[in-house]
């Protein structure tokens, strides 16, 4: 069967084709009267507005690329829950895209700009700053925003979770709790710096207890790139010298490193050594991991991305408090 058109549902309630644009263009003028014929007669054809059609009278497509590449991290999964979730909400469809090893950042933005996507979000996408300033993403390009990650890009808004502050509460739980030699899990070293956690973690025991940070650099953001960094840390180093305390970069280092301390070298969790992650992501509460971690405030940080995009709010940086959930391995 041959699909309805807008001119087929203008004929059969006997207005015109751009009544029937009308009565489908949200805000648009047009009385109830005429509005009613229009869906009446639509609902009769089974007619769908053409949305391709008009995104070309509107220069509007209503899609937002959305370009992830940790999907090792399992607090990803939720993060693009309400994230879609939200867009839908709001009468905008989500184009996810894999930033992987074969496909990089430009292309990915390269081809968003084909689409034309109406907005391009970074998901906590591991980008290098000069990637975005890339000479081959000129002018007239769709509105970029980070999410879940820092920008120092003029004109690419980001909103996360506020770090200061975030470190701040878990270096004075740690305080409290009588830790004195700290050690940090972080993700490769040249992209875990747009976090800022690494660095606020080294101030912070420096500021308080004069105490320099051991660092330890996992390859990826994964499960098993923490489990093989914790192993190659704790093997070589002799009991007496080890951390007492090792936050990570995320849960799911922690993850990683908790399976290596407590289940192939049978430490104890806390008492030899206590872990910390970052994202409250799911199994953080599981009885297994009883991690201590920090949750972002993942809806907010959402409706604070939506609302630059739907030019509610002002496009800036946003920092927002998130909270420490205080479990077993602290």
């Amino acid at each position: 069967m041959k699909r309805a058109t807008a001119q087929h549902v203008a004929i059969e309630a006997g207005v015109s084709k751009w009544t029937v644009i009308r009565a489908f263009t949200p805000g648009s003028s047009i009385t109830e009267v005429s509005k009613a014929k229009v869906l009446a007669a639509a609902e009769k054809l089974n007619y769908r507005p053409n949305l391709l059609a008009r995104s070309l009278a509107t220069n509007l497509t209503h899609q937002v690329a959305v370009l992830v590449d940790d999907f090792g991290n399992p607090h990803k999964l939720p993060f693009l829950e309400t994230l879609t979730a939200a867009l839908q909400a709001k009468g905008l469809v989500a184009i996810l895209v894999n930033i992987n090893d074969h496909y990089n950042h430009i292309h990915a933005i390269l081809n968003a700009e084909q689409r034309q996507v109406d907005a391009i979000i970074l998901l906590g996408t591991a980008f290098r700053d000069e990637t975005l300033n890339d000479r081959k993403l000129g002018g007239g390009s769709a509105p970029m925003f980070v999410l879940a990650r820092d920008s120092q890009i003029e004109g690419v808004p980001a909103v996360s979770c506020d770090t200061d502050v975030a470190i701040a509460e878990i270096g004075k739980h740690l305080l409290e709790r009588g830790y004195h030699r700290p050690g940090f899990m972080c993700g490769p070293r040249t992209l875990s710096t747009a976090l800022g956690r690494r660095r606020n973690f080294k101030e912070f025991w420096r500021r308080e207890r004069d105490t320099d940070l051991l660092e330890i650099a996992a390859d990826r953001y994964s499960v098993d790139a923490g489990a093989e960094a914790a192993r190659r840390y704790l093997e070589k180093t002799p009991a007496t010298d080890r951390v007492d305390v090792l936050m990570c970069e995320n849960d799911a280092l922690a993850f990683g490193a908790l399976d290596v301390i407590r289940s192939e070298l049978k430490l104890r969790v806390p008492e030899d050594i206590a872990v910390v992650g970052f994202d409250n992501a799911a199994f953080a509460a599981s009885p297994s991991y009883g991690l201590t971690t920090y949750e972002q405030p993942v809806s907010e940080m959402v409706d604070a991305v939506i609302a630059m995009l739907l030019g509610q709010r002002e496009k800036i940086t946003v920092n927002i408090r998130g909270r420490l959930v205080v479990r077993a391995s602290t």
